[in-house]
C-alpha cells in the first residue's frame, strides 16, 4: 500500500497529543481521589464506577481519529487490470527440429497446444498476430482480436527446413508497424510485444544482432522462449540427428530488447511460460484509491466509541 498525500500523516501527532493529554488527566484524577480522605463516603457517592471501560471508549475514538487521518493521506494499492489496448505478435518456430520427440508427443504438437492456451490467456481487447518461421518468416495472421482466426492458423502450421530467427523478429516488427500505422497509432501510444518461441539457432537470413537493433529502434520488447531439451533428435534420411535446444541467442535477444527470457523443457513448462507471459503482457497494475475503506473504518470506530461511552458513563465522551 502506498500513500498519495503522506503529509496528512502529520495529523497523527495531534491524535498522539490528545492521547497524552488524556493520560495526564487520568493521573490527575487519581491524585484528586486520593485526597478525598473519607473513602467510604466516596463509595456511597459513586457506587458504580466504569473503571477500565471508559478507557476503552476513549481508545476507540482516538483510533477512529487516527484512521480518518490516514484516509486523508489517500492510501492506494496496486490492482491488476486488463490492458485496454496492446499489439502482440506470436512468432513460432516450425523448423524440422520441432519434430523431436524429447517432449511428448513432439515439440511441434506441444507447442501448438500451449500456443492456443496463450491465445486464451490474453484479454479480448488485445490485438494478436501470428508469424511462423523456418527458412523464411511469414505473417499468417495480422494482429486482430479475432481469436478464432489465430487458433485456426496454429492448427494449420506446417514444418519446413532451416531456422530464421532474425527474419522472424523482422517480420513480427513489420506486422506491428503495419497494423499500428493502419490505425494511425504509434508505438509510444500503444504497447507492443513480440513473443518468440524456438528450439534452435539462427541458420539463415539476417542475423539476430540485426534483429535486436531493429527491435530496440522500434521500442518493441521481444520475449523469447527456448523450447526443448539437450537430448532431442530427429530422423533424417534414416539417421538420428541430434537437435539440442540453443539458448544463447534467444537469451541475448530478450535481454537486449527489454523482453523476458524463459526456458521450457516439457509441455507443462511451456504452458506455464505462456500463461505467465499472457499475464505480464495482457495485464498491468494501476494504483487504486482505498481511502474509502479507512473512512468507513474510522466512522465505525467512532460510533462504537460513542456507544460504549454512553453505556458505561452515561455521557457521550
Amino acid at each position: 500500500m502506498t500513500l498519495q498525500s503522506p503529509a496528512w500523516l502529520l495529523g497523527l501527532l495531534a491524535v498522539a497529543a490528545l492521547v497524552a493529554l488524556y493520560v495526564v488527566l487520568q493521573f490527575r484524577r487519581k491524585k484528586y481521589a486520593a485526597r478525598f480522605t473519607n473513602v467510604a463516603l466516596l463509595g456511597t457517592l459513586v457506587p458504580k464506577r466504569p473503571g477500565w471501560k471508559r478507557h476503552v471508549a476513549f481508545a476507540m475514538v482516538a483510533l477512529a481519529l487516527g484512521v480518518l487521518i490516514v484516509s486523508l493521506a489517500k492510501p492506494s494499492t496496486e490492482v491488476r487490470v486488463p490492458r485496454e489496448r496492446a499489439t502482440v505478435v506470436m512468432a513460432v518456430d516450425v523448423s524440422m527440429s520441432m519434430e523431436a520427440t524429447d517432449i511428448e508427443p513432439t515439440r511441434f504438437e506441444a507447442m501448438q497446444v500451449a500456443a492456443k492456451e496463450f491465445v486464451d490467456v490474453l484479454p479480448e481487447e488485445i490485438n494478436l498476430g501470428l508469424v511462423a518461421f523456418s527458412g523464411t518468416a511469414t505473417t499468417l495472421v495480422t494482429p486482430t482480436t479475432d481469436r478464432g482466426q489465430v487458433r485456426a492458423a496454429i492448427d494449420n502450421l506446417e514444418l519446413a527446413e532451416a531456422t530464421a530467427i532474425g527474419e522472424a523478429v523482422f517480420t513480427s516488427l513489420q506486422a506491428i508497424a503495419n497494423f499500428q500505422s493502419a490505425l494511425g497509432e504509434t508505438e509510444e501510444e500503444v504497447p507492443a510485444r513480440v513473443v518468440l518461441l524456438s528450439d534452435g539457432s539462427n541458420t539463415v537470413g539476417r542475423s539476430t544482432t540485426q534483429a535486436i537493433d531493429s527491435a530496440v529502434d522500434a521500442a518493441v520488447p521481444v520475449s523469447t522462449i527456448a523450447f526443448g531439451t539437450d537430448y532431442g533428435s530427429v530422423e533424417i534420411e534414416g539417421e538420428s540427428v541430434p537437435v539440442p535446444v540453443d539458448r544463447a541467442a534467444l537469451e541475448e535477444i530478450a535481454e537486449e530488447t527489454g523482453g523476458s527470457y524463459s526456458e521450457a523443457a516439457s509441455a507443462e513448462e511451456l504452458e506455464e511460460v505462456y500463461s505467465d507471459l499472457g499475464s505480464q503482457i495482457g495485464y498491468t497494475t494501476e494504483p487504486q484509491d482505498v481511502s474509502y475503506w479507512f473512512v468507513r473504518g474510522g466512522v465505525l470506530l467512532a460510533m462504537l466509541g460513542a456507544v460504549m461511552s454512553l453505556l458505561f458513563t452515561s455521557r457521550l465522551l
